[in-house]
């Protein structure tokens, strides 16, 4: 498995697609009437963090799977060129299709290969070396790891050598020690694999992914920062307080 270096951050114009579909119920009442994007951090919602991150990494070309209140994303963001970005949607309707339903529902918009991220993380780390490296090795998919130890998040990654060989939110063993990061890529065709028009989650895609072995691991050393809890926003509110006052 491939270990990156920390702190180290460079381009990519690989397209990204965010998840942001979701009821974002851990964020209660905060979210009760604004999607988990446009949480506000340091008085900007955290999706313009995020899209500034990605800008600063060469990356510019981002489609967003929205659910829950999403027209208010699209209402304030628009077709990104106010934040230098070009942005598409891919809205679900009134059943939401789950995380990997919602990019079976966007694969017009994705190209051949896209990098898959989630609408509360805040990643740290070098994407065009994630690209680097899964080129290198013609598979399905890749996921970022980070060794863990239960300390952010409860680990839910075992990883062999190169690949993921278990991958589970439900079923917690003693030798998961890795947590997924956060940023994973697809090639579109793995979408095949998930059944259009209905529910679908990542973790099921993942689980055949796993089965023939065709999903990469890769080692991030940085932690990652998210928002999908109150911990996690106020760490995240402490770091980009601390970012900005530099």
């Amino acid at each position: 498995m491939f270990r990156s270096s920390p702190n180290i951050i460079t381009g990519s114009a690989m397209q990204v697609a965010i998840l942001a579909g979701g009821l974002a119920t851990r964020l209660r009442p905060l979210t009760e009437n604004i999607p988990k994007p446009m949480v506000r951090v340091s008085g900007r919602p955290f999706l313009e963090h995020q899209l500034n991150l990605l800008k600063e990494n060469g990356i510019r070309d981002i489609v967003l799977c929205l659910g829950y209140l999403g027209k208010k994303v699209e209402s304030y963001f628009g077709d990104g060129t106010r934040f230098g970005v070009n942005l598409k949607y891919s809205f679900e309707g009134k059943q939401l299709l789950g995380t990997a339903g919602a990019l079976k529902n966007a694969q017009e918009l994705l190209e051949d290969e896209f990098f898959v991220m989630y609408c509360d993380s805040y990643l740290l780390l070098d994407f065009e070396a994630v690209v680097s490296y899964f080129k290198k090795h013609h598979k399905l998919a890749l996921m970022t790891v980070f060794k863990n130890h239960d300390r952010y998040e409860p680990s839910n990654v075992v990883v062999e050598g190169d690949l993921v060989r278990r991958y589970s939110k439900r079923e917690k063993t003693r030798d998961m020690v890795y947590i997924d990061y956060g940023l994973n890529i697809l090639r579109k065709e793995a979408l095949n694999l998930v059944p259009p028009h209905e529910p679908y989650s990542l973790e099921e895609l993942y689980a055949q992914l796993i089965d023939r072995q065709e999903l990469l691991a890769y080692e991030v050393q940085e932690r990652f920062y998210q928002i999908g809890s109150f911990e996690g926003l106020a760490e995240f509110e402490a770091f980009i307080s601390g970012r900005s006052a530099r």
